[in-house]
């Protein structure tokens, strides 16, 4: 009887493991789009991660992070949207993606929503107001306005001989390329620049704008802050430097990879809070109640490499102002 009960207690004791295992809350899961990809924007991951430890979460401890990467597929949204509603994610992350940030926003009016656009948010329909978002969606707001129009007010300073520039945008990612070329164009008109627009969505058209350019021969590049051109960095570098143009980027990473220039939003930051918004939310934080943030931080950034190969001599008053020299 005695050999009974142990036999018996034994297998009880066994099970419970897997019976309290069982009984365990599921972890929070937070989906995290992004339009480029997962080698490109690395550093992008650690800075998210990075906020979601400054309000006490880490992955796989006591939070999920779903991390989805486009690779500039931005014709996946809805159905990548759909189902993360369809799971009830606690969060959904769209940090530098306009258009993930409306489609999220047009999927579900529950599930907080974590944006970081470059337009007008209010514009955009994401919030009533920047202090009082008042709906499931806050973020930040990454002032590219006054951003598009410094870049090429900067990159006019480098090339100043300049007369033509070529804008390379990304028209699957149509807002984006839209608000860029009405504020290029009308910096380009305040300077006395002519604009020529060059399209590319997929690394072939990448190649095949590159091929344009080489046909027309503009004096510069602007290249348009896109999620995918982040991810394609290094051939849109390499690209220009066979090229021989002198051209400016959004990222400094593009500068990194070989890109003369870039000036723009300190994308890691950025990142960074929207990974603080995210883990607030997951502690109690209502996204109507978190006001939507105006980026402060930006980065301008020389590689004086790139430069001499262009024969470009960059001016010492230009120099002292960047945040950051690559020799």
């Amino acid at each position: 009887m005695k050999r009974r009960q142990f036999i018996v207690g034994l297998g009880s004791a066994a099970a419970w493991p897997l019976a309290a295992r069982a009984q365990q809350p599921m972890l929070p899961v937070i989906g995290f789009v992004s339009g480029g990809s997962a080698d490109a924007l690395a550093a992008y991951v650690a800075a998210f991660r990075k906020g979601l430890g400054e309000a006490g979460y880490v992955d796989g401890r006591n939070v999920t992070v779903e991390y989805h990467w486009l690779e500039g597929q931005y014709d996946r949204l809805p159905a990548l949207m759909a189902d993360l509603v369809r799971r009830r994610v606690a969060v959904i992350a769209t940090p530098a993606l306009t258009r993930a940030a409306i489609a999220a926003k047009a999927a579900t009016t529950t599930i907080p929503i974590v944006f970081g656009v470059p337009e007008d948010p209010v514009k955009l329909g994401l919030v009533a107001s920047l202090p009082r978002p008042g709906g499931n969606a806050t973020g930040f707001n990454l002032f590219n306005t006054e951003v598009n129009a410094k870049r090429l007010q900067l990159l006019y300073r480098l090339a100043p001989k300049a007369v033509r520039v070529a804008v390379l945008v990304n028209p699957a990612n149509a807002t984006a390329a839209e608000t860029t070329l009405r504020e290029v164009q009308e910096g380009a008109r305040i300077i006395g620049l002519q604009i020529q627009v060059l399209n590319a969505s997929t690394s072939r058209e990448i190649d095949a704008a590159f091929a344009t350019l080489t046909r027309d021969r503009p004096d510069a590049l602007f290249v348009a802050p896109d999620a995918f051109f982040g991810s394609r960095r290094v051939q849109i570098a390499t690209l220009a430097a066979r090229e021989r143009i002198a051209a400016a980027y959004g990222d400094r990473d593009s500068v990194a990879a070989g890109g003369l220039m870039s000036y723009g939003t300190d994308g890691a930051d950025m990142v960074r809070q929207v990974g603080v918004y995210t883990g607030n939310i997951l502690n109690g934080a209502k996204p109507a109640d978190l006001p939507v943030q105006q980026s402060t931080r930006f980065v301008f950034a020389i590689n004086l490499q790139t430069a001499r190969a262009l024969g470009i001599e960059v001016p010492e008053a230009l120099l002292a102002t960047a945040n950051e020299v690559i020799q």
